[in-house]
């Protein structure tokens, strides 16, 4: 066995510790990065805290989460269609159209002579079937046309909001609650209702995160759906079904959507088609938040969520305090830019981790000495 003369030896290992240092601080780095939403949202809470009395109130907290229930809503549908490298423009105007059906229905719906009045559960199925077949729409001109996701959704984007302006005509369906001679009470209660406390809309929002989060990490489709945003092609050669994945991913977001829809038209107990404008950006914005990766591939429900607190507390923060509608929308924008920024640098940063954890390994001893390159024993 050959001897390794003593100033190589502590070369090696000198450059040994210096690569095991670099690779260190990439992971906290990384981890820097990855905590970037909640660190975000402890900075958001402190200020609008100081600046405010009101808004860590106990109220307040509940008006403000009630709020985030409605994006965060429709940021978990946004999660699975960026997941598997996507984008859904339509689910903003998929709010609109599912409140507009929701107050056709409610209004009555005319058979001939005969009028029925559904039920409110009748009702929001209907709209979750109407955002379902919205998010059906997407899905096969994606993967049975192959028109690009930003095109394809950008065109339903128009679609369903100009069926919502023609089935309304425009305007507004005032008073919602319906009529007790028809048995379609109750609309109201689901944007309005406190069952322990917690408004409606905040249970939907735990039901539906627990539901996608245990489908993401307990199902087959949720590592489908993570294998196609990864690599779709190894994930279809690999026997993942790739085009149902991606189908199913717009079917759900056009339901959340659609459910977003019917909530808001109860809160309000009204509903307008010009309902959920840029809403789509709001969702995307929690998802970038929460480090969800734009390509596909990587992302979280609990990320999620709380990219969704951030938008939320953001925006109601900046009213508490009396900032401008102007600025708001410039802030709103700022930090969607900042987000992505983040994201990029999260990437960089990855790489350079992998490759100093690399060079620690390729200078590691092997057994009780290094050994040059080429040496025989």
């Amino acid at each position: 066995m050959n001897d390794i003369p003593t100033d190589d030896h502590a070369a090696i290992e000198a450059q040994r510790r210096r690569a095991a240092v670099q690779a260190r601080r990439m992971k906290v780095l990384d981890s820097v990065f990855e905590l970037r939403a909640f660190i975000a949202l402890g900075v958001l809470i402190v200020v609008f805290s100081l600046l405010s009395d009101s808004f860590l109130t106990a109220d307040n907290l509940i008006t403000m989460t009630k709020h985030v229930a409605i994006n965060a809503v429709l940021a978990l549908g946004m999660l699975l269609v960026i997941l598997k490298g996507g984008i859904d423009l339509s689910v903003g105007s998929t709010v609109g159209l599912s409140g507009v059906i929701a107050g056709e229905l409610l209004r009555g719906l005319g058979i001939g002579d005969f009028i029925a009045y559904p039920q409110v559960w009748a009702v929001v199925v209907l709209c979750m079937a109407a955002g379902t077949l919205v998010g059906l729409v997407n899905g096969l001109l994606v993967t049975r046309m192959n028109v690009a996701p930003f095109i394809a959704t950008l065109g339903m984007m128009y679609v369903a909001r100009g069926a919502a302006l023609l089935i309304s005509g425009g305007t507004t369906y005032p008073d919602l609650e319906g009529d007790p001679g028809t048995h379609n009470t109750g609309f109201g209660w689901i944007g309005s209702g406190r069952p322990l406390w917690l408004p409606v809309p905040v249970w939907i929002m735990i039901v539906l995160a627990a539901l996608v989060a245990v489908v993401l990490r307990s199902t087959p489709y949720g590592r489908w759906l993570y294998a196609t945003g990864g690599n779709e092609r190894a994930a279809e050669l690999t026997g993942v079904p790739v085009r149902r994945v991606k189908t199913t991913a717009y079917m759900v977001a056009g339901a959340f959507a659609a459910l977003a829809g019917v909530i808001i038209a109860s809160e309000l107990t009204s509903a307008a088609p010009q309902a959920g404008e840029s809403f789509e950006l709001n969702a995307i914005a929690a998802v970038v938040i929460g480090g969800a990766a734009l390509t596909g591939g990587r992302g979280t429900v609990r990320g999620t969520l709380v990219g969704a607190f951030v938008i939320g507390f953001l925006a109601d923060g900046l009213v508490i305090v009396g900032v401008s509608t102007f600025w708001q929308t410039l802030i709103k924008g700022a930090v969607i830019i900042v987000a992505v920024i983040l994201d990029q640098s999260q990437q960089r940063f990855k790489k350079r981790g992998v490759a100093a954890s690399a060079a620690a390994v390729a200078v590691e001893p092997s057994g009780n000495e290094p050994v040059k390159a080429g040496s025989g024993t």
